[in-house]
């Protein structure tokens, strides 16, 4: 039996040594021309690495008291040191992803083969067994080649030399902040945010192994999309720390039981980095819209989404808080009406406060009112008056406001321009009619001024990134600023920030600066890195300036803004405005420390804000620039002004000659009477006292004698400011007062002779 037994011993070891001889020759058969092309690779090894590249940072965002208002990242990498790290968390990463970390060279050896010989049998990469050091030459070194045999050996002698020249602590540290966690998250601090809302240096050991098992597969085992993945590789990380000797079999068993597992995305307590209109035009002005950042898009991006900035904006809180507030003194309405509000300081032009509607919402509500351009109604007045007062034009000059009105149209003179509707007004002066906001009087006005110099002095008032002279209706995203005859009446469309632009520079006494957002930026590190500095440019004459705002003021006193003044007696101007058929209603307001503009109408187009159901309860009929603008101008202002000092600006200079008649060549004529009463528009009134009789007499019929025909002579022609004539100062036709009488060229004077027709 015992002879059987040795000869059957004797063949079972020939037959395995004949099997591990077969399987080897299959094996070097299989990778021999791997390993020869790895072979002749050898002089193409580098011989030294390049340092780490800087780590990507977000940028923060903060509003002018300092809090924390918004977040930029491209990817969110929040740097830290390895010494913040809680020991039990290195230690739970380091079981799951390379226990022998602190006592290999770079590479485990063992691991390094059996997944080299199982990759090389099946001719693909399937095992990585990958060492901590080499999953970080991986990701610094190595992106982008391709995955041959070459890779394997690259990796392999880069993770050796990476361990000669950076500790161990520096290469975990490092692979902590960069490795992938999912869901946006690189790096440790980043995944502690996105998954629990803590720092990195709160993370318990039982939320560092969830982590870490994330890692082999951050989409694999994403917890908000895979849940019950999630929770399996859960269970076999915990299984590792048992066989580590980390925790007890019975705490993995009350984790598996009683942890929760990740559900949604966090935040750090007390960020909140829900976009808002204001951070979303930060970012776009940043990005597209200034050279702040870099003269090139590309940098300008890198430069925001990785540069780890920290941005000073001018947005006031308070004053955002105010308006957002007053903004809901709009009832909501099933036709979705909507206002927006932007507020700049007076003095510098800072934007202190943008609401672009009900509330930002990423994919449900994203357009931004306050920077979409609208057709104005009236406001647009503000600039026709500034551009007559610096030609010259003083308060008590007079110009006809009656209705009907027809005037020229230079873009198509054979359809005049023709107001048959809105508020009508005899001759009066420019104060008056600024007051009750007369279309005939301000049409006229900007034709008799030039259409031409009305729109360069707009784009002067106005100047910004969002709207400048030149710019293309590409650039701007709608149409350019034209000469309209109806431009008075508002044709022309512009954002609330372009409105509120124009006030800014009235309200600082003709000194205008462009909106901004930011007040100084510094890098990481600290060091700073832009302050804002813009010394303006003086637009209007200051004395036009204040002109202009005493006339404004009439708007609030005794006009059509008159329903809602500021509070405790704050002196302001402004001017309202309502497009045709009350599709658009605005108020455009100024104190000395604010110019604001205020939108309401509809968002998805231009539709009548006539006998709305939810307005007629607030016993508003038709919305125009008189009621909810006006309102929401009312109450955002003077809760953002309520621990400001009542202020009020210089007095306008003192008128420097009487009034004359703004004169309209070509539409208006004027003469001198030469015989007979004066008829017309201009003419005196005149009186007639009745017959004298005495009792008991009968009295005697008298012929009264023939009046003496009335005649004009004609004022020499005046002609019309030339297009090409854009110097603010070029004056402008007037004829006198008195002894004047002012008519329509093609009418002439009822009831009167005009020499020579």
């Amino acid at each position: 039996m015992a002879v059987v037994r040795r000869v059957s011993w004797i063949f079972r070891l020939i037959g395995t040594v004949l099997a591990a001889a077969l399987f080897v020759t299959g094996v070097t058969l299989a990778i021999a021309p791997r390993l020869w092309g790895i072979a002749n690779s050898h002089d193409e090894l580098p011989t030294s690495l390049p340092p780490f590249e800087p780590l990507a940072q977000r940028s923060y965002v903060y509003d002018r008291s300092g809090a924390e208002i918004a977040i930029f990242q491209q990817e969110n990498i929040q740097p830290f040191a390895l010494a913040q790290v809680p020991p039990d968390v290195v230690k739970a990463v380091l079981a799951v992803e390379d226990k022998e970390f602190y006592t290999h060279d770079g590479v485990n050896v063992r691991s390094l083969i059996r997944a080299t010989l199982s990759n090389f049998s099946s001719g693909a990469t399937r095992q990585g067994a990958s060492t901590i050091t080499q999953q970080v030459v991986k990701n610094e070194f190595l992106a982008g080649l391709p995955r041959d045999g070459r890779y394997k050996l690259l990796q392999v002698h880069y993770a050796l030399m990476l361990e000669k020249i950076e500790t161990k602590d520096q290469i975990l540290e490092r692979y902590l902040n960069t490795i992938f966690f999912g869901n946006n998250s690189y790096g440790l601090a980043a995944a502690a945010e996105t998954y629990f809302g803590e720092k990195v240096d709160q993370l318990s050991l039982v939320q560092g192994a969830f982590l870490a098992g994330l890692i082999r597969s951050p989409s694999g085992y994403d917890p908000f999309r895979q849940p019950e993945r999630a929770r399996a590789r859960f269970e076999q990380v915990l299984t590792r720390l048992v066989d580590e000797g980390m925790i007890t079999e019975a705490v993995a068993l009350n984790y598996l039981a009683t942890w929760p597992i990740p559900e949604v995305a966090q935040n750090l307590p007390g960020r909140d980095n829900a976009p808002t209109y204001y951070t979303e035009a930060l970012q776009d002005y940043l990005l597209n819209r200034s050279n702040i950042l870099g003269s090139d898009e590309q940098q300008r991006r890198s430069t925001l989404l990785r540069g780890g900035l920290q941005i000073h904006t001018t947005l006031d809180p308070g004053m955002q808080a105010a308006a957002e507030f007053a903004r809901n003194a709009l009832p909501d309405t099933t036709q979705g009406f909507d206002a927006a509000i932007v507020s700049l300081d007076a003095a510098s032009g800072a934007v202190r406060v943008m609401v672009g509607g009900r509330g930002f919402k990423r994919n449900v509500n994203e357009v931004n009112m306050a920077l979409v351009p609208r057709q104005t109604g009236s406001s647009i007045k503000i600039f026709v008056l500034g551009a007559a007062l610096e030609a010259g034009a003083e308060p008590n000059d007079l110009i006809d406001g009656v209705l009907p009105c027809t005037l020229p149209n230079p873009d198509d003179q054979k359809n005049p321009f023709v107001i048959g509707s809105g508020a009508t007004q005899s001759v009066d002066t420019l104060s008056t009619m600024t007051a009750l906001s007369i279309n005939c009087a301000f049409a006229r006005l900007s034709q008799v001024v030039g259409l031409h110099r009305v729109v360069d002095t707009t784009y002067r008032m106005t100047q910004s990134s969002y709207l400048y002279a030149g710019q293309t209706k590409a650039q701007r995203g709608a149409d350019i600023i034209h000469p309209y005859a109806s431009f008075a009446t508002g044709a022309n469309e512009m954002s609330p920030l372009d409105m509120a632009s124009g006030a800014q520079t009235i309200a600082n006494v003709g000194l205008h600066h462009e909106p901004y957002f930011v007040e100084h930026i510094d890098l990481a590190d600290g060091s700073p890195m832009y302050v804002h500095d813009d010394p303006g440019t003086q637009v209007l004459d200051p004395g036009v300036a204040l002109t202009e705002i005493s006339m404004l003021k009439g708007v609030i006193t005794r006009g059509t803004g008159r329903h809602y003044p500021l509070a405790n007696g704050r002196v302001a101007a402004g001017k309202t405005g309502t497009q045709d058929d009350n599709t658009n209603a605005w108020f455009v307001g100024m104190t000395p420390e604010l110019a604001t503009a205020v939108w309401v109408g509809n968002p998805n187009g231009y539709i009548k804000m006539n006998s709305i159901p939810e307005f007629l309860r607030d016993g508003v009929k038709n919305v125009q620039g008189g009621t909810y603008p006006s309102k929401i101008w009312k109450l955002y202002t003077d809760a953002a002004l309520a621990q400001v000092p009542n202020s009020d600006w210089p007095a306008p200079p003192a008128l420097t000659r009487p009034p004359v008649r703004l004169l309209l060549p070509g539409n208006e004529c004027a003469g001198k009477l030469v015989s007979g009463a004066p008829v017309g528009p201009n003419a005196p009134p005149t009186t007639q006292a009745p017959p004298v009789t005495v009792e008991g007499e009968v009295p005697v019929e008298t012929t009264p004698p023939t009046a003496p025909p009335v005649v004009y002579q004609p004022l020499p022609p005046q002609t019309t400011i030339d297009p090409d004539v854009l110097d603010p100062h070029a004056p402008l036709p007037t004829v006198p007062i008195a002894g004047v009488t002012v008519y329509n060229c093609g009418t002439g004077v009822p009831g009167a002779t005009i020499n020579g027709k």
